[in-house]
Order: structure tokens, then sequence, then C-alpha cells
């Protein structure tokens, strides 16, 4: 933050610079004492000066050395100048020299009563230096405000910064202001209007905008109390209205706007919304700061169809950004033959500069229009610097000086705003109604607004000045509304560095004052006939349905362009078909032939087909302005779709399947192991069930079933197996869900292999021969490309080395028809015009071929007329205005719709069919699963067929005629007389099952064994416990049991289960003790 002052007679006024850095005051701060001392030199001061006792004066204040010869008179300034450039004297010297005459402009009296604050942007170029400039203009002069001098303070803010702008306006206040002038952004203008409504300061603004782009209008917040105290010196932005009427003036119907990140968008709504009152198709784009990064993606992002559209929507273009980022983007167009000569460029910026302007039209191709604000100036030099009865210094008013053209906009209404202050305070005094300047706190709640504000806003409004920048007066919506813009351009050119000249001028009052259309030409075609001549080229000219007994006619996009030259210039035509059927080749005898050398020998008047504009043709006849761009594409036949019914593999890399193929076993002999360690503990609990992963198979089959995410077998038990398991369980979580999100991609998209993208890959690849027509312009125009011996890119010779093997006999073709036959049949590319080949491949029978499009050359399609010929400049006229009126893109659309029968980009980009998956997308998934299902049969047969031959079961022994009643005798001898029984005579028994239970193994073992020699069929069921001192006993199956008439003692179900002995105590003892004394005897028996 800068603040200022001076030191008078020990005083304090306000008027420069104070409390500067000491470094500054070291080199720049002079005490002087005898103004006639060394320091002034021989000069004299002027009569009348009396000198001040103590001095002292920044450098900040030193203005430069232009700046202050103004106060020299006229006839010595030259002259001073020129001695102390020839002296060498450097500018400190010379400051030093000026201090006594700098004084009478810099000092002030230490009572003034006329201050103001000002408030300037750290960016802000020359604001602060032109607003010292205006107050020592007005110090010197005295009509104005005679014996009273301005003092003024400087507040410098960081840009964008409303508390910080509020701050230093408090702090203006609190010294005590008669009015604020402040050069800011919108943003701390907002905060400036709030206080100053509310201490009733008058407020004069001037807006400034950074970045170079175009300013947007400033919306201000309503005043509270009614009173708004917020000028805008500076007219609002009325670039909308310009350019409207600059579109309708030129008749465009479709364009587009670009703008830059700096520009506010929301400035062009109320333009937005009136062109589309009028019916105009208005496209918007804005652009990132790396332009080249833009051009880059189009070729990338977009289509050959709509960088073909691109190309059209930029023929016409309004350019909202800096002058040097319109140049770059005009320059990048240029580059990327995105622009065409025909194309028309509208830049609005109000600050642009002359040398600025140069340069854009330098790098423009085709047409320049430029809008920029001007001030109006007196051709009467003795009064140029002149403004209401005072003299502006000559470095502000006389543009021979220079320093006037390093000024911005916003400096000289900076200048305006305090030379419309200067007028109010003159006003004031003269009407004797002078409020005197009040101390105010902004911080206090108590405190009261300036009671003089009202009455000096009034003064204000009321007055009228005409300054800098022309007339400058507040209406009611406290805005200056005086503007004036001027509309540069330059006509239609093939060559760069055109004149610029003034078309036309835009005021706020009178509106445009000329005319933006170019000058109409004579028309002489009007009842003409001419003779046309033409060749066969779809979808070009071409050879309509004839009625029998009529002439021929002919339909197609150049005829449909003729006739509407024909219609606008009221002419007729006759035409015919050249005899060879050729565009116009030079032969080596020096003669031209085809539709050229009908031109040449003026069989013809005009020639339209699709004929390209080249420069071997134009120095033998004329051409008008192209009518449509032309670019070299590739028509092949589209390639097949190879149908894959393993993709489901495709996801994932065959190093990666290997890799996840090792990853199973591994983990799974990694488990194992840890389940071996941990065996002795299991053995140690002999309730600890069995893991499932205890042998080899089993922990494969558990890291398997974790893989596929269907869960393992068992938990793990122990820290080790868990980390494994944990770490096992992440890893195929990240891979299952890469593979989902891979197969997904996979299954839903279908990219066809088309190995040729670019001519790059056509030169590369050996299989596909490619030619184009002989002598044809694309065919010159390889040739010259792959003969020139400076050309860097090796791909022309490589293309041209194919196409003329044999003399173009072996790959090129006689008509472009014949080149599309030959690639619709396959492994054949034909070179040809885009739009001629893209016209083919839409209106294809079978869809069988595609484009592929690339902008390598920057042609286009013209009308040839003879050498000479008087009717090329309206003619060219004419197509321009098709063009800006839209009627050509109508014509495109008619020709090339961008919905046709085929789709010219499914090889290009992957394209996803929204129907439904198709079977071999899963054909691998069922082979997959029939393969599972056979191999599971076959190893079922084996395990089978090992089964039975390994654990054969003995033949089963023919049931026997047992003695039931010893059955009988015996189960009585295990059971007590006083159970409940039941006499069951039954011819045969079954009795399925019997389950003792609640017995010790060693007891029960007599009573299963007297089973056995009962000599039944039993069949025993043993759990894997019973060897182990487990206390349920086995089941045990009688099959069956033949008898007659024979009582059995039994429950009452034939299924016995006994799982507590029923006996009472006393006799369950004597029971025990008879199973012991059997169990004795036995085992003697047995020894």
């Amino acid at each position: 933050m800068r603040r200022h002052s001076v030191s008078v007679n020990g005083g304090t006024a306000r008027g420069s610079r104070a409390q500067a850095p000491d470094r500054l005051r070291s080199r720049y701060s002079v005490p002087i004492s005898d103004p006639y001392g060394s320091s002034t030199g021989s000069m004299l001061p002027p009569s009348g000066f009396r000198p001040r006792r103590h001095l002292m004066i920044p450098a900040p204040l030193l203005p430069r050395f232009r700046v202050c010869t103004f106060l020299f008179p006229p006839r010595y300034r030259r002259q001073i100048r020129a001695d102390v450039l020839s002296a060498g004297l450097e500018m400190e010297v010379l400051m030093l020299c000026l201090l006594p005459w700098m004084f009478r402009c810099a000092s002030v009296r230490a009572d003034s009563i006329i201050h103001i604050g000002a408030i300037f942007e750290e960016n802000a170029a020359k604001d602060d230096e032109v607003f010292q400039l205006a107050v020592s203009d007005l110090s010197l002069n005295d009509d104005i405000l005679q014996s009273e001098k301005i003092t003024y303070s400087i507040k410098v803010i960081e840009a964008n910064n409303p508390f910080q702008a509020v701050q230093e306006a408090c702090d203006l206040m609190t010294q005590g202001i008669l009015a604020l002038v402040t050069s800011t952004g919108c943003a701390s203008a907002n905060a400036l209007q709030s206080l100053t409504d509310a201490m009733h300061i008058p407020h004069l603004f001037v807006q400034r905008h950074t970045g170079g782009s175009p300013r947007t209008v400033c919306h201000f917040n309503p005043s509270l109390e009614g009173e708004e105290y917020t000028l805008a010196a500076r007219p609002p932005v009325r670039l909308n209205d310009v350019m409207l009427k600059l579109v309708t003036e030129l008749r465009w119907q479709k364009f587009i706007v670009f703008y830059d990140s700096d520009y506010d968008i929301r400035g062009l709504q109320s333009f937005l919304d009136q062109a589309s009152r009028l019916g105009l198709d208005v496209s918007l784009q804005k652009v990132d700061r790396n332009i080249s990064r833009v051009f880059a993606n189009l070729f990338t992002t977009m289509k050959t169809e709509e960088l073909n559209r691109y190309r059209d929507t930029l023929r016409r273009a309004i350019l909202l950004l800096s002058p040097r980022g319109a140049q770059t983007f005009i320059s990048e167009a240029v580059e990327t033959n995105l622009a065409s000569k025909d194309s028309h460029w509208v830049y609005v910026n109000e600050e642009i500069s002359d040398a600025e302007i140069v340069e854009l039209v330098h790098s423009a191709l085709g047409r320049m229009t430029v809008i920029r604000q001007i001030f109006p100036s007196t051709r009467d030099n003795s009064l140029r610097c002149m403004r209401n009865n005072h003299r502006i210094s000559s470095l502000l008013c006389d543009p021979q000086e220079g320093y006037l053209q390093m000024l911005q906009v916003s400096n000289l209404y900076l200048y305006d705003s305090v030379l419309m202050l200067a007028n109010a305070f003159h006003r004031k005094l003269e009407d004797r109604k002078w409020h005197s300047m009040a101390s105010l706190n902004c911080m206090r709640k108590s405190t009261k607004p300036w009671n003089g504000g009202k009455s000096m806003l009034e003064t204000i409004k009321k007055g009228s000045i005409v300054g800098l920048t022309g007339k400058m007066e507040f209406r009611e919506d406290s805005a200056n509304p005086h503007v004036q813009f001027e509309i540069l351009g330059t006509s239609y050119s093939e060559t760069f560095g055109k004149d610029v000249r003034r078309l036309a001028t835009w005021d706020s009052s009178m509106g445009l004052n000329g005319s933006l259309q170019e000058t109409q030409l004579n028309n002489d075609l009007q009842g003409l006939t001419l003779k046309v001549v033409t060749v066969l080229d779809e979808p070009f000219v071409m050879v309509a349905e004839n009625i029998l007994g009529q002439p021929k006619r002919y339909k197609g996009f150049s005829i449909d362009v003729l006739d509407a030259l024909a219609k606008n210039l009221g002419f007729k035509y006759e035409i015919y078909q050249v005899g060879d059927g050729k565009y116009g080749h030079h032969l080596p005898n020096g003669s031209w032939n085809g539709m050229i050398g009908d031109l040449i020998n003026k069989r013809a008047d005009l020639a339209i087909s699709a004929i390209t504009i080249t420069p071997e043709r134009e120095s033998v006849v004329d051409f008008s302005k192209r009518y449509m761009d032309y670019s070299v594409g590739i028509l092949i036949k589209k390639p097949e779709e190879k149908i894959n019914i393993f993709s489901l593999f495709a996801p994932f890399d065959f190093a990666v399947w290997a890799c996840i193929a090792a990853a199973i076993p591994v983990v799974g002999v990694l488990i194992f192991v840890l389940n071996r360690i941990q065996a002795v503990r299991a053995q140690r609990s002999p309730q600890t069930s069995p893991s499932a992963s205890s042998t080899l198979h089993s922990a494969i089959w558990i890291v398997y079933g974790a893989f596929v995410q269907q869960g393992g077998d068992s938990t793990a038990n122990s820290v080790a197996m868990r980390i494994v398991m944990g770490s096992w369980w992440l890893f195929t979580l990240i891979v299952c869900s890469s593979y989902t999100a891979n197969l997904a991609a996979f299954l839903t998209v279908s990219r066809m292999d088309n190995p040729i993208r670019t001519f790059q890959d056509l030169a590369k690849q050996m299989d596909l021969s490619y030619g184009t027509v002989r002598d044809s312009s694309v065919y010159e125009y390889f040739k010259a490309k792959g003969t020139n011996p400076l050309e860097q890119d090796s791909t022309f010779s490589e293309l041209w080395r194919t196409i003329s093997k044999n003399n173009g006999a072996d790959n090129c073709v006689a008509t472009p028809s014949e080149g599309i036959r030959k690639a619709k049949r396959g492994h054949y590319a034909f070179l040809w015009d885009v739009t001629v080949v893209e016209y083919a491949a839409l209106t294809d029978d079978d869809c069988s071929v595609t484009v592929i499009g690339n902008s390598i050359s920057s042609k286009g399609y013209g009308i040839a007329l003879q050498h000479g010929s008087p009717y090329r400049d309206i003619f060219s006229q004419r197509i321009l205005e098709l063009q800006d009126t839209g009627d050509l893109d109508v014509l495109k659309q008619k020709w090339w719709p961008r919905m046709g029968r085929c789709d010219l980009n499914s090889h290009e980009n992957a394209q996803t069919d929204g129907k439904a998956l198709k079977l071999h997308s899963f054909a691998g998934v069922f082979c997959i699963l029939a393969i599972g299902l056979l191999l599971a049969c076959l190893v079922a047969a084996l395990e089978l067929w090992w089964n039975s031959n390994r654990c054969r079961p003995e033949s089963p022994k023919e049931d026997k005629e047992v003695n039931l009643e010893q059955v009988h005798r015996r189960m009585n001898s295990l059971m007590d007389e006083d159970l409940a029984h039941k006499q069951i005579s039954t011819a045969s028994i079954e009795i399925s099952a019997l389950e003792i239970g609640g017995m010790q193994s060693s007891q029960t073992l007599e009573p299963v064994r007297e089973y056995q020699n009962t000599q039944l069929s039993v069949t025993t069921f043993l759990s894997e416990q019973s060897g182990h001192g487990s206390e349920s006993l086995p089941f045990v199956l009688v099959k069956s049991v033949t008898a007659q008439h024979f009582p059995v003692t039994l429950s009452e179900t034939a299924a016995w289960k006994m799982k507590q002995p029923t006996l009472p105590k006393a006799k369950r003892k004597t029971f025990w003790k008879k199973m012991e004394i059997k169990k004795k005897k036995e085992t003697e028996l047995s020894f």
C-alpha cells in the first residue's frame, strides 16, 4: 500500500507520496534550501515564484521526462529535450533540474478545502500516473478552481479484493474526502458502492478488466435508500448491440462464438436472447488457455463427418479473446486446415491497439473484421488539446507524442473523471454552496453520513464536460451513455497481409453509420445463356431420369449450386459432358485435356463439377471462390467382425491368467502345510473335528472356492491360516472386480479389427493395394508430394511408390466410379475426395464400405471460367453470399445427410449394442460348462468302476430258517420278566433298526454277539468314535426273521430303541453281574 503526502513549511498537505521507503528517500528525496543553487543551474524560475524552505519530494512523484516538459512553454520544450538527450543526462538528473517548476504543480496549500481519494489496483497500468497528471493539469488552470487547488490521497489494493477496497476507502473517509475515484474490477466496485451509498460520498467508478479479453457488464445492487452515489464514468458495455447489428448486416444465419476463461459468459445473455428471437443459430465454445491442445483434441475426439461440420462452422466466427489468444487461435486454425480462404473472423475488443490489429490481420486467412472503441477528435490541431476551456497535456491529446498509444481506455476515462469533479467543484464554489469535508468513521455504527454528499452528487450529475473520451455526463441510471465504436475490416483475400480500412462506425445515439457489405458488382449476366461443361461425378453431377424425347437432364450438388447462382444472377445455361470424361491434365505437348482444355479452347464459358482449385489450373483458367472444401479420404471395405467364442478370456492377458493359475496351487500347498503344523493340537483335543483342509486336495479346493467367491468349507483356526486366507481373499476381490469390469466392456462393446486408420498406416502395410484416378488432382497431389526431395514426411514417398507402380496401370483407375466398385470388391483402398467417397458409402446398398478421412489437403471446389472472364468476381461474390446466408449448408445437408442409411464411423470407434448381447459372446461360457459336465460324467464312471473292483461285496447269504423259540428264549434272558410284552404272531418279521443307547460298549458287547448267535442276517453300523470310548452304541439292523407262530418279546414298536435300562435298580445290578459272569466264561473258553 502506498501513501502520499508532502511536507510543506512544517505542515502536512495531501498531494504527493509520503512514508516512502528509505531506499527511495536516499536516492530521490532532495532537501532544497536555495532554489537558485546548483540544482537548478542557469535555469531561471518563472516570475512570481517564491521558494519554499524545506521540501521533500519522493521519487514516485517525479513524472517521466515527457510528463514534465509540458510545464514549459511550447517554444522551449523541444529544445530542452534535445539538450538533455545530447548531454546524455539520466532521468534523475533532469528531474532535479526541474524541481522548482515541478514544485509549482506538486506543492499545495496546507489549508486546502478540496481533497479527493483514489483507489487503484496493483495491476492497473498507468492509472496513478494519469490521475496525478490530471490533478497537475487542473492545478495549472486558474480559470477552473482559481486559488483553490485539488489535493488527493491514493490507495493501491490487490485485484478483486473487496475487503481491502472497503478497508482503504474507510481510511480515506477518515481523512475527509469530497469524492472517491476508483479504477477496479466489478467485485471491488460492488463493495465500494455499498459503502459510498451508506456514507453519501460521490463515487466515480472506472471499470477495468484484466486478461485482455472483452469486459462484461458490472451488475450493481440497488441502493436501499434509493439514491445511488456510484457513477459509472466508463459507459456500460454495448458490445452486444454492436455484434447483433453486425451479424444482421452480414446476414449470418449460423455462426460460433469463442470465449476464454477470463470472459464472463453471462455478459452474452442479452445477445443470445435477441439472436434467438431473430432465428439465428448461435454456438458457444470455451477456449482453453492451451490453444494448441484444443485443436489437437479435435482430431482425436471428432469423427470425419464432425470435423467437416466444424470446418463449416469456423467460416463464420466471433472471437471474444485477448489479442494474443485470438492471434494464436487463428494461426492454429490455419495450420490445421480448419480455416479456409473464405472464412470470416469477427474480433471484438474495446482496447485493441493498431499494432495488435496488424498482427491479427497478418495471421488470418480469409476476411477479418475488428470492433473496437474510439474517441472523437477535432481536425483543428490548435483546438485538439482544448477541452471546456481547459488545456490538456499534449502527451494525452497529441497522437505524435507516442505516450497516448501506451495508455488504456480506462486511463483516459480516469482523466475525464478528475476533470468532471473539478468542474463540479468550480460550480459549487461559484454558487457559494460549499460543504466542508468531514471525517467519517465507517467502523462505528453511530457515524452519520456526510451531510453535503447529496448536494455534491446532484451537482456532479447536472454537469457535463468534453474530455479525452468525448462527452461525459450522467443520466438517471447513474451511467455515462456516450460511447462510440469503429468497425474495421478487410476483404476476402487469397493471401495474408491484407489492408485494413474502416467500414463503419457505431454510437449509442445514431447506431450504425456505414455499410458492412462489400460493394455490389454490376450484374452483366442478366438474360445471358452460358455454355457449361461438366463431368459425371456423384454426388456433384449425375444424370437425372429423362422422359423419352426430352433432352438429358442433370442433378447433383454442383448442379444445385449452379441453379442457385442462375436464379440469383438471372442467367440461363446449356450443359454438356466433356468428351474424354476428364477434369483436366497438363499433357506433355503443352496442351490440356478434359474440361480445362474446353475452357482454354473457348468451347465453354464455365466448367462445374468436383473440380479442385490447383495452382497449375489457375495458371491457365480463372476460378471463383470455393463453394466447398476438399480433402482426400480413403474408401475401403469394412473389415469383417471376428467372432471369438472365448472372448471371456480377453479381459486378461495370457501372462495374467498363467499367474492366477499358478497362484491357486501355491496358496493351496501353503494352507496344507499350515494345517499339518496344527495337527498336534487337533490330536490333543479329541472333541475337535478334523479340518476339511487336512488333505492337499481339500486345501486346494478351498482356495479355488474362495477365488470364485463361493466361500470355503471350514473356518481357519490359526492366525497364520487367517493371514493367508485374508490375503488371498483380498487378492481375489481385486482380480474378480477387475475381470468383471473388463468383461462387461468386452461383451457390450464390439470392435472391428481395422489396422488402417491414417495414411501412415496405409503406407506401412503390404497386404492392401491402393490407388486413385489417373491424371486427376489427387494423382498430381501425391506425385508432387512424393517426388519432392524437401518433403520431410516419408509417408508420401511410400504412397507414391505404390500409386505410380507401372506408371499407374497396376493400382490406378480411369474413373472414380471404377475405383469405388473396386474398393467394394475388397483388398483395395481408393484414394479420392472425401465428399465423393462419403456419398458412395452412405448410399451403398449393403453398407460394405467405410471412409477414413484425413485433412492432408487444404483445397476446395470452385467454378472454372475462361482466363480473364468478366464473370469471375460476380460469381465469387454470390457464392460468398450463399455461404453467409446458410443456403450452401442446406444444399450440403441434402446430399450428405447426417443420418444416412449406413454408419460411416462404425469402424473408428467402439459402438455399443443397446439391444442385447449376441450368442457368440457367451459361446465360450457354454463350452466351458459343457466340458465341465462331460468331465464330471467321465470321473464319476471311473470312480464307479474303481470302487466296484476294489470294494466288491461278498455274495449275500441266503436267509436261513431259524428257530424263533431259541431267539425268543435268548432275548428273554436279557429282559426283565416284569416288562410289558407283546405276543407277535407273524409268518415273517422284519425288525428295521434297534438302537441301544446309554450303555458302555463293553457292557453291551455280549447282547450284540447274542444276535449273531441266532444266525440272523444282521448289519451293524458302527460310528467312527466307537473305538475311542464313545458311550453311544451301534445301530443293529436285523434284516429279516422268518418263523412260524412264535411269541417274541419286544417293545411297542418294531424298531426298539433302548437308550437307558428300564429295570429297577436292584434287578439292574443282578443283570450286570450275570453279564460279567458270562463274559468271563467266554474268555476262559477262548483261551
